[in-house]
């Protein structure tokens, strides 16, 4: 039996020999416990974690880095400078239920040239927010200015940018945001909001001289082809390369026209309805009263010609009375002369 026991005794003591070495630790700047490096440290996804502040350990060669569906909430001052990360180009910050983001939030990054905050409810954005990111080119806002108004907060927070691409689909606007185009600015993505159609004051602002190269994408917006979409449509047929889906853009009513693609219509087709919104109804409205004063003005003038010229008017009316007063005197004579029978009889005696 010892024998036996002892032949087992190596193969013991291999199976309890990494028991006894310490492990290894891990290498500095691998990936943190939440998250996953796909292929290499430089790019880092952080998917469905429930973090509530962003990862502290970070490799420092990082390129790319994705957190979603976290819990973020708040983006505090340095929040992703516990370890400096001067590599760091995309980050993407989607479905993290963002609402704040405050002063400096993005300071450590200085490499920074794509962030993606699509999707998340943006409730404040401090006027700094995006200060220590100066080669910031690509803001990506999808579907995240539906919670709270914040054109006026986003325009100081984006005023010492250099934009070349801003995204702002899925937000329900329903005027072209002029506030936020800054001067350089390339591509603008409007898709899937509401408008209706681009007034002729915002086509004019796409004409100053930083935005003359601007291209915009109009796609899925519910287009009203009435006679106020006429300054839009000759724009857009004059300048078709600045949209690129300009071919695919349709009109979402009036009812007759729903679905017809707007190139193919003529401006003079394009009617005005009095229960629409917008320009047409104004200027509309504006003829009727227009039209109003005018009757009222004629009304005045013939009450005064009346008054100024009464005693002829009476004159006048006098004698129409007097005349008329003769001639049926004359009918009624003539009428007792052929009713009377004794004429009658006399004129039918030979």
């Amino acid at each position: 039996r010892a024998t036996g026991g002892g032949r087992w005794l190596p193969w013991l003591g291999l199976a309890l020999l990494p028991l006894a070495v310490p492990p290894a630790a891990a290498p500095p700047g691998g990936c943190p416990s939440a998250c996953y490096c796909v292929a290499t440290p430089e790019l880092v996804q952080c998917r469905y974690e429930r973090l509530q502040e962003p990862p502290k350990e970070l490799p420092v060669t990082v390129h790319n880095l994705s957190i979603a569906g976290s819990n973020l909430s708040i983006l505090h001052p340095a929040a992703f400078a516990a370890r400096p990360l001067p590599d760091l180009r995309l980050l993407r910050l989607r479905h993290d239920n963002i609402q704040t983001i405050e002063d400096m939030a993005l300071q450590g990054l200085p490499a920074l040239r794509t962030l993606d905050l699509s999707h998340n409810p943006l409730l404040w954005v401090a006027a700094g927010a995006f200060a220590g990111v100066p080669l910031l080119r690509t803001l990506q806002l999808n579907q995240a200015l539906l919670a709270a108004p914040l054109e006026d907060q986003l325009a100081l927070a984006l005023r010492n940018l250099s934009l070349q691409r801003l995204e702002l689909a899925g937000n329900g606007l329903r005027a072209l945001p002029a506030a936020l185009l800054p001067a350089g600015l390339e591509e603008l993505d409007l898709r899937n909001n509401s408008l209706q159609r681009l007034t002729a004051a915002e086509l004019r602002s796409l004409e100053a001289p930083g935005l003359r190269g601007l291209r915009l994408t109009l796609g899925a917006n519910p287009l009203s082809c009435d006679c106020a979409l006429r300054p839009f449509l000759a724009w857009l047929r004059a300048t078709a390369a600045r949209v690129p889906d300009a071919r695919s853009l349709l009109c979402a009513a009036p009812p007759p026209l729903r679905g017809a693609a707007l190139l193919r219509l003529r401006p003079e087709g394009l009617a005005c309805a009095a229960n629409e919104g917008g320009e047409p109804g104004r200027l509309e409205t504006a003829s009727y009263v227009f039209f109003g004063i005018v009757l009222a003005l004629i009304g005045i003038v013939f009450l005064m010609v009346l008054y100024l010229n009464r005693r002829g008017i009476k004159r006048w009316l006098h004698n129409l009375r007097e005349a008329c007063r003769d001639q049926m005197e004359g009918y009624h004579y003539r009428y007792e002369q052929d009713a009377d029978p004794r004429r009658t009889s006399t004129i039918g005696t030979p």
